[in-house]
């Protein structure tokens, strides 16, 4: 197994999928949160389906955050999220 580059397609695929964020093609050419960043207007179709790669694979190993409870997982990803309103 080959790891992905940090900030690559692939590993933004990954990553997004671990923390439980929206599958959202985005990359980092010069690295996670390093130089600009690529949204998925302008990726090409190799990009995207490098990304969607990632995501699936993490999807599928299952392989999730634990953020110590629902309510915070999915605060963690939903800011308008309030467990009171439940």
């Amino acid at each position: 197994m080959t790891l992905a580059k940090h900030g690559s397609p692939h590993d933004r695929g990954g990553a997004d999928s671990y923390y439980r964020r929206p599958c959202s093609p985005h990359w980092w050419p010069e690295g996670t949160y390093n130089g600009t960043k690529i949204e998925r207007k302008d990726m090409s179709a190799e990009e995207i389906a490098d990304y969607k790669r990632g995501f699936e694979e993490n999807e599928d190993r299952g392989d999730f955050k634990d953020w110590g409870g629902e309510d915070e997982a999915r605060e963690a990803y939903d800011p308008e999220y309030d467990p009171e309103e439940d």
